[in-house]
């Protein structure tokens, strides 16, 4: 298994389908190791979730889409959130993803919670975004929150074939 390199990285995002596309900004996006993911939305949980043996038990919680400013900001208390990205990730039968928070967010006492990009992997994903400062934090429309690295299996896998293909798009 490797780790693609920000030149694979742009190579694959010129197939069809291309690894990721709705990117804002490709050259500020693509990094060294990874690909910074942009927010799209921000919702509130609004119920509990249950996740049960069977698929079948499975409950998400409701949401409630929270709306920017006019200068596009959102005030967020410190509380958990479901964030939707802007880009549609494609990966191949070959390539996998891990989601990590920008350092800045870490700084600013904030976490993204996210779970593994399978290969084969289609949409437009969400994750958990953890406002774990007391004061709070304010985040603007389309900032970079989440960094993709992707890695190249060593042989190709059936893909993935769950709930969450093609979510989002």
């Amino acid at each position: 298994m490797s780790v693609l390199s920000s030149k694979d990285i742009r190579k694959l995002c010129k197939n069809n389908p291309p690894l990721v596309e709705g990117w804002l900004n490709l050259d500020e996006q693509v990094q060294a190791n990874g690909f910074d993911l942009t927010l799209r939305d921000v919702a509130e949980l609004k119920s509990s979730g249950t996740i049960a043996q069977a698929n079948s038990g499975r409950v998400l919680p409701d949401l409630a889409p929270l709306a920017f400013n006019s200068d596009g900001f959102l005030d967020l208390a410190a509380g958990i959130y479901m964030v939707t990205y802007n880009e549609i990730v494609h990966l191949p039968k070959n390539v996998m993803a891990l989601g990590r928070p920008r350092s800045s967010l870490l700084r600013c006492g904030v976490n993204v919670g996210t779970a593994v990009w399978d290969a084969g992997y289609e949409g437009r994903s969400q994750s958990l975004l953890m406002v774990q400062n007391p004061r709070g934090f304010r985040v603007q429309q389309n900032a970079r929150i989440t960094q993709l690295v992707f890695m190249e299996l060593t042989g190709e896998s059936e893909g993935y074939n769950g709930v969450y293909q093609r979510e989002n798009i």
